[in-house]
Formats: structure tokens, sequence, C-alpha cells
């Protein structure tokens, strides 16, 4: 099963101020992900080509990376996942960048039913927070919205796990 995924955000920043967003991922001053809410994005080393790492339970590896502009992951886990995802800022117009995040992937075995039932709707949900915290930064005010009772349901389940797996 062939997926594309994709969150975007027109932000009123510079590109340059939006790939500075994109360079401190998983960094000490990340302003993007919001590892307030999600599990921290992190890594073996300072984002380049070759960096391990991931969220959660998603791991990938960085692909490719121009920094300021674009960053692409190569994903290792869950398996099932073939494919990648990136951010990448694109100038719209005199201080107005898009921001966007892509997921190109290929499902198969178990994840044909992990993604539609569980990833997607947590990626949605933490993509969309992403995006506000870039709203945020730039000095925009982003809508109110509170994630699904599905999205809900899934993060307490999931922590549930975790917490029993400690013990």
């Amino acid at each position: 099963m062939s997926i594309v995924n994709i969150h975007e955000r027109v932000l009123n920043a510079s590109i340059s101020e939006i790939g500075k967003l994109i360079d401190g991922l998983a960094s000490a001053d990340d302003k993007l992900w919001p590892r307030d809410r999600w599990p921290a994005m992190k890594f073996d080393r300072p984002l380049s080509v070759g960096a391990v790492g991931g969220h959660g339970p998603i791991r990938y590896t960085v692909e490719s990376y121009q920094p300021g502009s674009c960053i692409q992951f190569r994903f290792s886990e869950p398996k099932g996942f073939l494919g990648s995802h990136r951010f990448e800022a694109e100038m719209v117009g005199e201080d107005k960048t898009k921001l966007r995040h892509i997921i190109e992937l290929q499902v198969q075995g178990m994840a044909r039913l992990i993604w539609p039932l569980a990833i997607c709707p947590l990626h949605d949900a933490l993509l969309e927070d992403a995006l506000d915290r870039a709203e945020v930064h730039t000095g925009g005010q982003p809508a109110k919205r509170s994630w699904s009772l599905w999205v809900k349901f899934l993060r307490r389940a999931m922590s549930r796990s975790r917490s029993s797996k400690r013990k």
C-alpha cells in the first residue's frame, strides 16, 4: 500500500527563519518539534547525513540534508515501513514561507494495519502540533484545535504500555 501524507502551513517569516527551525530539530533549543507533548526527536549525533535516531518507536536515519531548507529521513522502524519523511521550506512570497512535512511510504505486512489504525492519526496530530509551534515562533496565532478522541485513547494506551514495561 502506498502512502503520501502532507502537512503544510504558510508562515509569516523568511525562508532563513524557517530554515533555522528545521536546522534546530532534535537540538537543545528545538523550536519546531513538540517535545513537550510528544516523544522527543533524538539522534546519535547532531543533524547530518547518516545520523541515526527517531522519536518513540519510529526510527530513521538522516538520508539527505540541505541546511536551511530541507532534511529527509529514511525509515528503519517499524517493520514494514519502506520510505521516507522530510521537512522542507519553500519561499512563497516576501517574508512568507511554506513549511511542509511529507511522508512517502510503502507499507507492508502488519504495517498495513498499524499505519491507518494508529500511526497515521498520531502522526497527523503530532505534525499539526509542530506546525502550531512554528506558527507561534513566527508571531502567529494558530487556530485552536484539540486531539480527536481516538488520538487521546491511543496516547493513553501507549502511556500505560510504556509504564507497565518499566515495572
